[in-house]
């Protein structure tokens, strides 16, 4: 009978280091599943780490598109070719209704509709580079000169390819699609969130 007890025991032993290994090796950042299906949630899954990717690109991005610094929702994914399957732009978190402003200063080159979708796109002046929004509801029209930060827009809450309402940033140099990441500086990209700093010689208020 001491046998039988013993093997169990360490029968027991050996299940509770594979289930402690299995757990150790697991992907870090894996979505937890949700209730009863074991499907993710949506607000659970990691978002992107903003990089810009094309050095070809001046920094001259002066603010984000929506928001202060929104969740990337996907990255930039180059086609292989012209007509190939990737990502042309990269997806941002925004609640319908949020403001869309330019990043840069330049001139409306469309504003209006494209395959029921909303779209502005705007000419970066100094560049040969023209950056586009949707879905949104334009504010401009075609040939309104715009500064960085202007709104040139309000994100649609259908249109959008994302699982969650969002706006699809693009950028183009002729034809060619780029990483409309590139446009914004180091400053802009990877800042943090606000923190208030003691102010020396200037008493606490009681």
């Amino acid at each position: 009978m001491r046998v039988k007890r013993c093997g169990r025991c360490v029968g027991w032993l050996v299940l509770g280091f594979l289930l402690f290994v299995t757990a150790a090796t697991a992907a870090p950042g894996a979505p937890s599943p949700g209730p009863a299906t074991g499907a993710p949630f949506a607000t659970h899954a990691p978002f992107l780490t903003p990089v810009a990717t094309d050095v070809s690109v001046p920094a001259i991005g002066r603010t984000w598109p929506v928001g202060i610094r929104p969740a990337v929702l996907r990255g930039w994914e180059p086609p292989a070719t012209v007509y190939g399957r990737g990502h042309r732009g990269v997806d941002l978190a925004a609640p319908a209704g949020t403001p869309v402003r330019a990043v840069a200063a330049g001139r409306v080159s469309f504003a209006g509709r494209v395959a029921g979708k909303g779209v502005v796109s705007v000419e970066l002046t100094g560049t040969d580079l023209r950056t586009t929004y949707e879905p949104v509801t334009a504010s401009v029209a075609k040939g309104d000169e715009v500064e960085a930060g202007e709104v040139v827009g309000t994100v649609n809450a259908t249109g959008s390819h994302c699982t969650m309402t969002c706006v699809h940033w693009g950028m183009r140099r002729g034809e060619t699609y780029l990483d409309p990441l590139s446009l914004l500086p180091p400053w802009l990209l990877h800042r943090g969130p606000s923190r208030l700093l003691p102010v020396l010689g200037v008493p606490l208020p009681t």
